[in-house]
């Protein structure tokens, strides 16, 4: 039998209000393992008496279930924003980096400052907003899985408009990831300007070893 996919809870959020913080904004991003293509973050304030059950990680639902979804927790959120880093970014901080740098810009779009963090794995240095770095976020905490919601399926949308720009290389279906048919496209048709130079697969396609 296939294991149940967990499901985040308040409990962070809840606990941090305990402690008398009221503007708690969860935080992921989406993209850093792709070949080609920005990476984007989100950042949500969420609220506690949601009950949009189906929030969970973006990656545990299915693409008509984020469609769905991702307008319900925009229009449920008390404040969300987007923010993306570059594939130029990318190449000159490296990926991390430029994840850093996406959700620092989403954070600094939410129309109110947040006056505490909950983040998913990473920990944003030089920030004077309080935080928490929770592996596994997404699976665990409602605030950062609706953040990984709508980072993903905003990320999602660029790489269909950078499909219509650059056709041929299925960006709409495989996001830029190294799928197998994203690789016989890099075969066929070499990278393009969207395509993160500095990562070894694409290194090594330009020494003509993929292929």
């Amino acid at each position: 039998m296939t294991a149940a996919v967990p499901k985040p809870t308040f409990h962070e959020e809840r606990a941090l209000l305990m402690r008398g913080f009221s503007l708690i904004a969860g935080v992921d991003e989406a993209g850093t393992g792709a070949w080609a293509g920005p990476v984007f973050a989100a950042a949500v304030v969420f609220p506690l008496d949601s009950r949009l059950s189906l929030v969970r990680d973006s990656k545990t639902l299915s693409p008509s279930q984020r469609a769905r979804l991702v307008g319900e927790i925009k229009a449920a959120a008390v404040n969300w924003a987007v923010g993306s880093a570059s594939v130029g970014e990318i190449g000159s901080l490296n990926v991390r980096g430029a994840a850093l740098l996406a959700m620092r810009r989403a954070i600094e779009a939410l129309p109110a400052r947040p006056d505490h963090l909950l983040i998913d794995a990473f920990r944003i240095q030089d920030l004077d907003i309080p935080q928490k770095s929770i592996i596994h976020g997404d699976l665990r905490v409602k605030s950062i899985a609706a953040a990984s919601v709508i980072a993903k399926t905003e990320r999602d949308a660029h790489m269909a408009e950078l499909a219509r720009q650059y056709p041929g290389y299925g960006f709409e279906a495989h996001k830029g990831y190294g799928t197998a048919a994203h690789q016989a496209a890099l075969a066929k048709l070499g990278p393009c300007a969207a395509h993160r130079m500095e990562y070894a697969p694409l290194k090594a396609l330009t020494l003509g070893q993929v292929g």
